[in-house]
């Protein structure tokens, strides 16, 4: 059995029981999304798949690496109000 590592430092994700909180993001989408559409079981079935390829792609990368690209590529606004817009590429 794999060990989980519990946050240890205050820079650290906070977590729901013994999993991150943006582990917890996928499963709950389908779960939520199951109860609305009625197919609970497939919606779950879909989340937990996504929370896998998630954790995958989360493994090899910086902790909020996620959110850098969601900023960069989307725009959407992080905690700060110091943040350059996106797409704005040149500062003078």
């Amino acid at each position: 059995m794999k060990q989980i590592q519990i946050a240890q430092h205050i820079d650290e994700p906070p977590h729901f029981l013994l999993w991150s909180i943006d582990e917890m993001v996928p499963p709950m989408l389908g779960i939520i999304s199951g109860i609305l559409l009625g197919q609970l079981f497939y919606c779950l079935m879909a989340g937990l798949v996504l929370n896998h390829f998630y954790k995958r792609f989360r493994d090899h990368r910086p902790n909020g690496y996620l959110l850098h690209l969601l900023y960069w590529y989307i725009g959407v606004p992080l905690k700060g109000f110091c943040f350059k817009h996106a797409f704005i590429r040149d500062f003078w």
